[in-house]
């Protein structure tokens, strides 16, 4: 009974920790790029958003259900890239929370060099958010600009998965 209970424990803990992602990395584009090649065969997706898009805020959840449902998939990841300013970083972890949001989320602080970085990640962007870019093997497979449905996420993740 004891041993139940403790995993009972440990499970609910771990489930907690999951929903509400307390500390923030921070990363350059540099860093962001790097990322991307290292989660080699997976099917990566990478949504740029800012707490204060209202498309973004509006599709989040969608992206959370269909994070949730492939959250056991070791071929699937997503991580959410904040794009709101270094300074509002306590902002962001609170709509995290509250928001319940699951995905891994990183702010990327490297607004001065936008310019610099949106055309590496794809020359049709014109810096505009929501954008949803999918990667598989660390090479860029679909780029989404603008808001996505729950059915369009889950189309593209399965043509892809």
């Amino acid at each position: 009974m004891k041993n139940l209970i403790s995993l009972l424990i440990l499970f609910l803990g771990v489930i907690i920790f999951k929903a509400q992602q307390k500390v923030i990395s921070i990363v350059k584009y540099e860093e962001l790029e790097k990322r991307i090649q290292e989660e080699g065969e997976k099917l990566l997706v990478v949504n740029f958003w800012s707490t204060t898009c209202a498309p973004c805020v509006k599709e989040l959840p969608h992206f959370m259900e269909v994070n949730n449902k492939n959250a056991d998939n070791p071929k699937f990841k997503m991580i959410l890239v904040s794009l709101d300013r270094l300074v509002d970083k306590e902002r962001v972890i609170k709509f995290i929370k509250n928001k319940n949001l699951t995905a891994e989320v990183i702010l990327l602080d490297d607004i001065k060099r936008m310019n610099t970085w949106i055309p590496r990640f794809e020359k049709k962007w014109d810096g505009n958010i929501p954008v949803t870019i999918f990667y598989k093997n660390g090479e860029k497979v679909h780029f989404n600009d603008g808001e996505m449905s729950k059915e369009e996420l889950e189309n593209i993740i399965t043509k892809y998965l």
